[in-house]
Order: C-alpha cells, then sequence, then structure tokens
C-alpha cells in the first residue's frame, strides 16, 4: 500500500529501557539540545504510569487511557495494566496517529514505560511501532534504548541486559540505539574488569565467564587454560556471528547552560 498522499511524516526517537535508565531525564536533556540547536521539538509520553515528567507535553496516553483506571477496571496489577493499555492503544491507534499528525513540523521525541515485557516478547509495542513506520504512515522513528552503566561493573548484570538489548532488537525490527546512561557515575560502582570500550563495543562477551564464575561460582570451568582470552588478539572477535550486535553508546547527563 503506498503512503497516503496527505500523510504527514513525522521524524523522532522512541525512547525505551527498564526503569529507572533515565529516559525522561534523556527526553529532557535531548530537547533542550536540539532546540538550542534551533529545532522544534516536541515531546510524546506514552508511559501510562509516568505522571512526574518535567518537560512541556505535546500528547499524552493519559487523555487515551490511565493505568490506574486499568487497573481497577480490570483487576490488574501494574504490570498487567500497562499491557493492557498497550492492547488498547493498539485497538485505538487513530488516536496516537492524529496526535503525530498535528506535530509534523517537529522532531518528536516519545518517552516510552520501563516494562521490558512490553519490548522482548509482547507483541502490542511492536505492532503500533510497525504500523507509525510502515507504508501508510511512513514515520521516520528511532529507537533510544537506555541501560544504567551501572551495569558494567557486575558481569552477570552486564550479560543479562545484552541479553534483554538483543531481544528488544530483534523483537521491534527498528533501527535501534543503544546507551549506557548516567556513565559519570559508573566509578562509583567500582572498578571495571575491562577499559569503558570493552563494554561499549562488545566484541567478545565470552571474556567475563571468569569473573562470573569467581561472583557466584554459577559456571564450573571448563577451560584448564588460565587465561581466560587465549585469542591473541583480545580486540576481535575469533567467532563472528551473522546477528545484529547490541553495540554502546555513551551518555553523561547534559551540562546545564550557564
Amino acid at each position: 500500500m503506498a503512503c497516503r498522499p496527505d500523510a504527514a511524516m513525522v521524524f523522532g526517537q522512541v525512547v525505551i529501557g527498564p526503569p529507572g535508565s533515565g529516559k525522561t531525564t534523556y527526553c529532557v536533556g535531548m530537547r533542550q539540545y536540539l532546540e538550542a540547536l534551533g529545532r522544534k521539538v516536541a515531546v510524546v509520553n506514552l508511559d501510562p504510569a509516568n505522571e512526574n515528567y518535567t518537560y512541556p507535553v505535546a500528547a499524552n496516553i493519559h487523555e487515551l487511557i490511565g493505568l490506574e483506571a486499568a487497573a481497577a477496571h480490570c483487576e490488574l496489577g501494574p504490570n498487567g495494566a500497562l499491557v493492557y493499555c498497550f492492547e488498547y492503544l493498539e485497538a485505538n491507534l487513530d488516536w496516537l496517529v492524529a496526535k503525530l499528525a498535528a506535530l509534523a513540523d517537529s522532531y518528536v521525541l516519545i518517552d516510552m514505560p520501563g516494562q521490558v515485557e512490553l519490548y522482548t516478547h509482547h507483541p502490542s509495542v511492536r505492532n503500533v511501532l510497525q504500523a507509525l513506520t510502515g507504508s501508510v504512515h511512513s514515520h521516520r522513528l528511532c529507537a533510544v534504548h537506555l541501560v544504567d552503566a551501572h551495569h558494567c561493573a557486575d558481569a552477570a548484570k552486564f550479560i543479562s541486559v545484552l541479553l534483554v538489548t538483543l531481544s528488544t532488537m530483534v523483537q521491534l525490527e527498528m533501527p535501534q540505539i543503544n546507551l549506557l546512561s548516567k556513565v559519570d557515575l559508573i566509578e562509583a560502582y567500582g572498578d571495571l574488569a575491562f577499559n569503558l570500550d570493552f563494554y561499549t563495543d562488545v566484541l567478545d562477551p565470552s571474556r567475563l565467564l571468569p569473573y562470573i564464575e569467581e561472583q557466584d561460582g554459577a559456571f564450573a570451568p571448563t577451560n584448564p587454560n588460565p587465561n581466560p582470552n587465549p585469542n591473541p588478539n583480545p580486540n576481535r572477535n575469533p567467532y563472528p556471528s551473522p546477528y545484529p550486535s547490541a553495540g554502546w553508546r555513551l551518555r553523561a547527563p547534559p551540562r546545564q547552560a550557564q
């Protein structure tokens, strides 16, 4: 199906990530940065649980459905209510399409919920985003996935973060940039096992296995070689993969204008 001639194409970012990763703070900082460059920016809140945003809201999912109302009406807990809210949004996508059409002259930042199940295996978020970026509406959106940089200080947590990130990339099937947020605080969590480039490039996560064994003994050593990296070139992965890599970029909080 060809794009409708009257459709207004929107460019923007879909900001996702676990709870507490800094999604709303990122939206505030990115909005300030783009406005300083002279860009017109609009922030859309699609998190039914977010009532403490500190940015002007151009469109708010609370106008369509609220988390507490969904939980009370359907007798659901907070996680189930979030899933229901996005199923309701998917069924009433015309509301979001109309809101984005009114923002066609702005660069759009979409602040999303922090429930990772919405991005790893539940279909509603994927269906909504694919409908917006498909041939009918043809909006140009990129996912920005934030993860707290303190996970780099724990090998097991970092592996878990990689798996969640890859699951999100496979599930959403859209351009995605992965950011380590709060990187300015990373030293507060102790020394890293490797330099920061190791965690941003993610070339050979298997080098973290000895540190996981040291932490909790969850993995029994299978290689008598004490060298955890038998590859003579430590910056090259000897087992290239055809699948997308969960590489990272770094993000620190924006400096306030003087």
